[in-house]
């Protein structure tokens, strides 16, 4: 048995990985969503929220995502978070895992401009 817990200080973090256990996949956390435009080469990342509400673009796409709702972002597909509630968090499932104690080697910025946003400022 293995018991991890999320540090309230940290907007997001890992659980569990192969960086810390015998897991094939990364499992982690946010308590905000994170304007920060990327994507994955060969990870899938899938997006379970657990409560209050966000907002994420996917390529061109704006979704809405509530408690209960689950969100598979699929490798290639650049996306970031626009906005979130006071009180929003998710789970987040890498597959194959990516996080390396919570960096993530063949994660890959881009410009706003590609989800058809324009630049902070």
């Amino acid at each position: 048995m293995r018991l991890e817990q999320l540090d309230p200080a940290a907007a997001k973090g890992w659980y569990a990985g192969p960086w810390n256990s015998a897991l094939p996949i990364g499992v982690g956390y946010a308590n905000r969503g994170i304007d920060d435009p990327h994507l994955h080469t060969r990870l899938t990342e899938i997006y379970l929220v657990a409560r209050g509400w966000s907002e994420i673009r996917v390529e061109l796409e704006t979704v809405r995502l509530a408690a209960g709702d689950v969100l598979v972002i699929e490798p290639g597909e650049a996306h970031t978070f626009l906005a979130s509630s006071a009180d929003y968090f998710h789970f987040v499932i890498q597959v194959p895992p990516g996080a390396d104690d919570g960096h993530c080697p063949e994660r890959i910025a881009v410009p706003r401009t590609r989800l058809g946003l324009w630049a902070l400022g």
